[in-house]
This record gives structure tokens, C-alpha cells and sequence, in this order.
């Protein structure tokens, strides 16, 4: 089994359509993701004295963290958009071996930053609102 490149590691958005399109948000230099569960503890005397956890039970989300270079283009101005009204959106997560993960989305947190004669910055937290599931 060989690494795969980080750089194939892409955060797209959907484009409105129907069916959709997704489009990659440019300008991503890092990419992360989190998959979270929190999960039901079962115990009881009869457990021994070891904890037991229900299966499938729970709440399951995945985050997803991305920080780059803005480049102005029109999925980035689409997250913009969807940071300032607050609402959910369906996003794509696209990796090297050709799998994909989908689901909808609302942006947490974006972060702009720039210095005198640089390049202008952004950082983008999401959440998940619903099943994240394979595409």
C-alpha cells in the first residue's frame, strides 16, 4: 500500500443543480477531516465490571477543516455566502483513490487574513447536518 498525496485530497461544493455538480473550492492548501461519535453506555451489573457500549447508537458528525490561498472564485464566493446567511449546503470530499464522501454542510467558521504585499488568506470550519455517506 502506497501514501497518497495530500494535495487529492479536495473540498468541493455542490452548484445548485439537479442533479448537482460539484465544484472544487480553489485555493486549499490544507485539508482535514474528523469523524466524531459520541457514544451510549449500556453497563450493567452483569457487564463484570467492563464498560459496554451500544452499537450504532449515538451521534455520529464529521468536521472538516481547510485553510488556503483566496483566489476570488465562484465556490469560494458560494461559501462566503453561505457563512454570512448561515445556511447548509452540500459538499463533496474527494480523495486520491477515488473515493467521495457526501453530505450537507454548514460553515462553522471562515476566517480571512492578509499582509501588505501577500496573499490574502482563509481558513473554513464545517459541520455536518446529517449522514455524511459515500457517493
Amino acid at each position: 500500500m502506497t501514501a497518497q498525496s495530500g494535495a487529492a485530497f479536495l473540498l468541493k461544493i455542490a452548484d445548485g443543480a439537479s442533479p448537482p455538480a460539484y465544484q472544487t473550492i480553489a485555493g486549499l492548501r490544507t485539508t482535514q477531516m474528523s469523524i466524531n461519535g459520541d457514544t451510549v453506555v449500556v453497563t450493567h451489573k452483569q457487564s463484570g465490571g467492563w464498560r459496554d457500549l451500544l452499537s450504532g447508537a449515538g451521534t455520529r458528525s464529521v468536521s472538516v477543516s481547510a485553510a488556503g490561498i483566496f483566489l476570488g472564485s465562484t465556490a469560494e464566493a458560494t461559501v462566503r455566502a453561505h457563512a454570512l446567511a448561515g445556511t447548509l449546503d452540500n459538499y463533496e470530499l474527494s480523495f486520491e483513490d477515488g473515493e467521495k464522501l457526501r453530505g450537507r454542510f454548514l460553515v462553522q467558521r471562515l476566517d480571512y487574513a492578509g499582509d501588505f504585499n501577500g496573499e490574502r488568506s482563509y481558513t473554513l470550519q464545517l459541520e455536518s447536518s446529517g449522514p455524511v455517506v459515500p457517493a
